[in-house]
């Protein structure tokens, strides 16, 4: 069965002060807009998301509550998985196997190094650092989510400048 993680990482936040936790920084001027135009490139190219999972930092929340308005997804919807803030891919991972088998398409919002070792590991293929608002959409032949440990997947599109 066809199921699609669509990995993004969260838009540009503001610099991280040594008064502000790292988990409290917000989206930037330039990051809201970012994330607004993700949105559209992920409507334009997906008819819809089934899921939308993000780590609660601040920065992910934001991002995954305007990327959910492009979409005409509820954010009363978003499952945030404090586990995921920050994580690496093995939490990443974990968290897309829990998922319930009627949900074909995911929306993943996480940060770096993280986000991009899981793309990297399910297209079995070394690409560079996600740029915030970045996106790869990521088609993997699954019965299950839990099979996503031994899936290996297929690019099927991007927003990146580069891959």
């Amino acid at each position: 069965m066809q199921r699609q993680v669509l990995v993004c990482r969260h838009a540009e936040a503001t610099e991280h002060y040594s008064l502000q936790p790292d988990f409290e920084r917000e989206l930037t001027k330039s990051g809201m807009l970012q994330a607004h135009q993700t949105g559209h490139w992920i409507r334009d190219n997906f008819s819809r998301v089934d899921a939308i999972v993000t780590s609660p930092a601040r920065r992910t929340g934001a991002t995954a509550r305007i990327l959910a308005e492009k979409l005409y997804y509820d954010d009363q919807d978003i499952l945030y998985v404090p586990e995921l803030y920050n994580a690496g891919e093995p939490k990443l991972m974990e968290a897309i196997s829990t998922l319930p088998d009627k949900v074909k398409t995911i929306l993943l919002i996480g940060h770096n190094p993280g986000i991009t070792q899981l793309a990297r590991h399910l297209l079995d293929k070394h690409i560079g650092y996600l740029e915030p608002a970045n996106v790869l959409a990521i088609r993997l032949e699954l019965e299950q989510w839990q099979d996503i440990y031994v899936g290996k997947g297929e690019l099927l599109s991007h927003n990146m400048n580069h891959i």
